[in-house]
């Protein structure tokens, strides 16, 4: 069976905005049921080519540091890897021998291992703000710390080592750029401003930073962070990673493990929690983002219907006007008569036409069940009465 049709995510597009470990990321959605759009924020700079790397790194082989914290482990592999490309491998490894070497958790003390050093300590809880509690604890002054980045900065951890005392070095990992083909984030924005996705994935800052600054290029970053403050869910991989979107203003949802699995499972909790759900005559009718499940039948529906499905859910056994309806038919003129052929599809798609009535002369309505209530509060009593009497 077709795991688009049958996971927690099925019925739901959410965008991905990473570059590194993509596939896996959408491997796991798709799985799960999502249709992904894919548009990747960032680019990443080879680290053969990566200038500012050779140099931070023939800084620290010249200048040995007192302390060096590693925050990834395929930051920390990469970096030995470029090192050793460059015939500087040996030098890097007999100056990290010398030096406090610090792992943020299990994955990099691993990494560390695998290059034949030994980590000086690695916190259980994986945080980088236990790191640097222990760091300012033993005092900063006067030591010569290096950073190993993961093509992000960390906010506040290197200005805290240097209110401190400390001299930092950044050792810049796996720098971001810009993509070179811009086209599949701008229809990323595109989807996202018009509410063409239900989630938007985010497993870095820098990705955040640059979905936001291609929006203000475009002159629709309100219309984005309006659509993320609203029905679009960010879904971060951490806080870290969720930082400029709170700063916007944005509501985020990170898992408690800092992976990709927890964050799909994250998505697979949140999507369908979100989901509307109304009993219509005598069916369980789940309005999804761009699919309905009508009992346990999911029903692809066309962006049309979803449309006057939605102002329909919006005030379920009340009738809505044939105007109303037409004001959210996405590029319908001002013609009544797309209302009904889009409604004519609609019923079809979702396989049972008695769930929309037609109320003469006024418009449609849902055929909610005497007494229902969904999970938004309860419909009005008198809604299905009243419109049972209009009906023709």
């Amino acid at each position: 069976m077709d795991d688009r049709n049958t996971g927690p995510l099925a019925g739901f597009t959410v965008g991905v905005t990473a570059a590194r470990r993509a596939d896996e990321l959408i491997a796991l959605l798709r799985r799960r049921g999502a249709a992904v759009l894919h548009a990747p924020a960032l680019r990443i700079v080879p680290l053969a080519d990566d200038s500012e790397l050779l140099a931070a790194t023939k800084d620290l082989i010249g200048c040995p540091p007192d302390v060096v914290v590693a925050t990834t482990a395929i930051g920390f592999r990469g970096w030995v890897e470029a090192a050793d490309g460059w015939g500087v491998g040996e030098a890097l490894l007999e100056t990290l021998r010398a030096t406090e070497l610090l792992a943020r958790g299990p994955k990099v003390k691993g990494a560390i291992r695998a290059a034949g050093l030994v980590e000086e300590w690695s916190p259980e809880s994986e945080s980088l703000a236990e790191v640097l509690e222990r760091l300012l604890a033993a005092g900063v002054a006067g030591r010569r710390i290096a950073l190993q980045l993961h093509g992000e900065p960390l906010p506040g951890f290197v200005e805290a080592l240097r209110a401190g005392g400390a001299e930092v070095v950044v050792v810049p990992v796996y720098r971001w750029m810009a993509p070179e083909d811009l086209a599949p984030l701008d229809r990323l924005l595109d989807a996202v401003a018009v509410g063409g996705v239900d989630a938007v994935s985010f497993t870095s800052a820098p990705a955040v930073a640059s979905l936001l600054s291609r929006a203000e290029e475009r002159g629709m970053r309100e219309a984005v962070l309006d659509a993320l403050r609203g029905r679009v869910l960010s879904a971060c991989v951490g806080p870290v990673t969720a930082v400029p979107l709170q700063a916007c203003g944005v509501d985020t949802v990170q898992p408690e493990r800092f992976r990709l699995g927890p964050l799909v499972q994250l998505l697979c909790r949140e999507l369908p929690g979100r989901a509307r759900v109304l009993p219509v005559a005598g069916h369980r009718v789940e309005i999804r983002g761009h699919a309905v499940l009508v009992d346990d039948a999911l029903r692809a529906v066309p962006p049309a219907g979803m449309a006057l499905l939605r102002a329909l859910a919006r005030r379920p056994g009340w009738v809505v006007a044939r105007a109303d309806l037409l004001r959210v038919l996405p590029g319908a003129g001002r013609d009544e008569h797309a209302v009904e052929t889009a409604m004519a599809r609609l019923r079809a798609a979702l396989g049972a036409p008695n769930l929309i009535q037609t109320v003469v002369k006024r418009g449609y309505r849902l055929s909610l069940d005497a007494g229902g209530e969904d999970k938004y509060g309860e419909v009005p009593r008198d809604a299905a009465v009243t419109a049972r009497g209009a009906l023709g």
